[in-house]
């Protein structure tokens, strides 16, 4: 039996290449397991364009630590944070700020809206003590793929700074750190670039992290002192997750040799495109208009049977070796399928047929 594939925004799935790259043990001192580390900083750096003003700063932990470093270290406690939000990652990072104690004020829109550069001007304008804007790029809860050009020359043209969670986006769509203005960009290590989870990174302005000390509420999410001790001393300043940056320096070979990022955007909407043609046929809806629709993940309305329920559905795709992803709209049933991962055409054809199966198997209509 294979391995079911997950159709999901990440853990997803990886390449047998990438998993084998973890059956060898590092020591995390070694010149050579620094050398890996470097060698992926500076891989991560040219992806996002940012050689010349910006630094890659790796951390321990999922994308949400990195999430939370970079608004710690990045807003000073005198400054504010709005959050642009449509979506359940826009309501974490605005959550994160609270925890923080930072001052945060948020831009809310529907789940299936994105924000408007024009009311984004408005609020700047009206409000001269924002000095930071944070944006969800790919907002995952729905797949909604934000204007982030358009937003990005309305904070620069404000004079403020733009914090950008491209944790489902770095890696298959464009992205320039320089050409943006973006004082900060966070991914992770298990989405697009087809890792495992483990390992959250920052690639973030040199002059604004290095005036950013002082400012970290935490000790071990401090990405001015984990720069400075790897510029130091090529070393993580903490255990590192020296498997999980194995697997991605394995993953990031493979990135490079499919033809990199116009090569992985390519494969990922061809399966998107696939997807919703077959789920149409099949009688399934995308909750959004294919103008918003990011090809990552795809949240589709669930049948309207009134026997309906997402565990049973899940249940019975995973067992023909599909794993879904429920939704997380509060006022829509819906679910979601990832576009995602070491897989193509074949998958998302037999994931489709697994789907039409699975809803004839429960006698539901659609």
């Amino acid at each position: 039996m294979r391995e079911p594939i997950l159709l999901t925004p990440g853990p997803l799935t990886t390449t047998l290449a990438t998993k084998t790259a973890m059956l060898t043990d590092w020591g995390s001192w070694d010149s050579s397991f620094n050398a890996l580390t470097a060698s992926v900083c500076r891989d991560l750096l040219a992806i996002a364009g940012g050689q010349a003003s910006h630094v890659c700063v790796p951390l321990q932990g999922s994308g949400t630590f990195a999430v939370e470093a970079a608004i710690a270290n990045l807003v000073p406690k005198t400054g504010k944070l709005l959050v642009l939000v449509n979506g359940a990652y826009g309501k974490r990072m605005a959550q994160i700020a609270q925890y923080l104690g930072r001052a945060c004020c948020v831009y809310d829109t529907a789940d299936d809206t994105p924000p408007s550069p024009d009311t984004l001007a408005r609020l700047l304008e009206e409000d001269p003590a924002i000095s930071h804007v944070g944006l969800i790029h790919c907002e995952t809860s729905t797949g909604i793929l934000n204007p982030l050009a358009e937003l990005a020359a309305v904070v620069h043209a404000a004079g403020r700074r733009l914090v950008v969670d491209a944790m489902s986006s770095f890696a298959a769509l464009p992205i320039d750190v320089v050409a943006l203005h973006i004082d900060a960009l966070i991914a992770s290590s298990n989405k697009c670039l087809e890792g495992v989870p483990g390992m959250g990174f920052v690639i973030v302005n040199r002059d604004s992290l290095l005036a950013s000390r002082g400012n970290s509420h935490s000790l071990a999410l401090d990405l001015l002192a984990q720069y400075d001790y790897l510029q130091a001393t090529g070393q993580w300043r903490f255990t590192p997750p020296t498997h999980v940056l194995a697997a991605l320096r394995s993953a990031l070979d493979q990135y490079l040799a499919e033809g990199g990022q116009p090569a992985r955007l390519a494969r990922y909407q061809a399966n998107a495109d696939l997807l919703v043609r077959s789920m149409r046929a099949a009688g399934f809806e995308p909750f959004l208009p294919d103008t918003l629709q990011a090809p990552i993940i795809v949240t589709f309305h669930a049948p309207r049977h009134p026997a309906y329920q997402f565990a049973e559905f899940y249940a019975a795709v995973r067992a023909q070796g599909f794993v879904l992803y429920p939704g997380k709209l509060t006022e829509q049933d819906t679910f979601r399928v990832g576009c995602i991962g070491a897989i193509d055409a074949a998958e998302i054809q037999q994931a489709c047929a697994a789907i039409g199966r699975a809803v004839s198997q429960l006698g539901w209509t659609i």
